[in-house]
């Protein structure tokens, strides 16, 4: 799976990088070293324009763990972080989103948590590890997106009655990530940009297609802090290596 994350690139940055033709200046997130189920993140994403309907390209701020659109209430929304490729395409909470509201989510990378058992007086602890791109490049983890009617809210033109939500499509890990966790996101190169945004495109085959594993597998994996364990501490020095052995 992929349970958190960091993004710390700039909307400017974003805009260039994606092309995207369309984002509110006034909106802006934090650089965040410690991105967790439920907070906003970016994502790139293409609809059409409300008034002119020319298709764009947006950089919008989402909320991670996916509501469907049909759901009662959003309170499930945070165990929907992710999404089995396997499965996207049949199962009801994805399959609608997979056909026609695709996204991008960028990343400068991931964490994954290894179980490490207790020895003698030490205790069994997780130890965190930070995987990336070896070239520094941004992660596109392909995503799905939904939007979810507030039922509380009775103004319908009130922004609070408005959900807008993400998931990241995972598959299994069989590069360097597979020795720390079975599952990893999954992410697009810059040539299949087009094609996965386009929400015209209905092929479910032609889109799998499109989806490979994080840098072809070029890889970094190193341990890090356990003071990313905790979803309170957010700052670069979450990236510092893990202590060595002591003693």
């Amino acid at each position: 799976m992929c349970g958190r994350y960091v993004s710390t690139r700039s909307p400017e940055d974003l805009t260039g990088l994606f092309q995207v033709t369309a984002r509110s200046p006034d909106l802006v997130l934090p650089p965040s070293w410690n991105v967790a189920p439920t907070d906003p993140v970016w994502a790139v994403l293409e609809r059409a324009d409300r008034e002119s309907g020319v298709l764009e390209r947006q950089l919008r701020a989402l909320r991670w763990g996916l509501v469907p659109s049909w759901s009662k209430t959003a309170g499930g929304g945070a165990k929907m972080i992710n999404a089995r490729v396997e499965t996207v395409a049949e199962k009801p909470a994805y399959r609608r989103a997979f056909a026609a509201r695709r996204c991008l989510l960028p990343a400068d990378g991931f964490y994954e948590w290894e179980p490490v058992p207790a020895t003698g007086t030490a205790k069994a602890y997780k130890q965190p590890w930070f995987i990336r791109p070896l070239d520094g490049s941004v992660m596109a983890m392909a995503g799905l997106y939904e939007f979810w009617r507030d039922p509380a809210v009775t103004d319908e033109d009130d922004p609070a009655a408005w959900w807008a939500t993400c998931t990241v499509l995972t598959t299994e890990a069989s590069d360097d990530a597979g020795r720390v966790h079975p599952r990893m996101p999954l992410t697009l190169a810059p040539d299949d940009y087009d094609s996965w945004l386009d929400p015209g495109q209905r092929d479910p085959h032609a889109l799998r297609a499109l989806l490979a594993t994080p840098a072809g597998g070029r890889l970094e994996v190193r341990a890090v802090t356990t003071a990313v364990n905790s979803v309170r501490n957010n700052g670069p020095e979450l990236l510092a290596d893990a202590p060595g052995p002591t003693g």
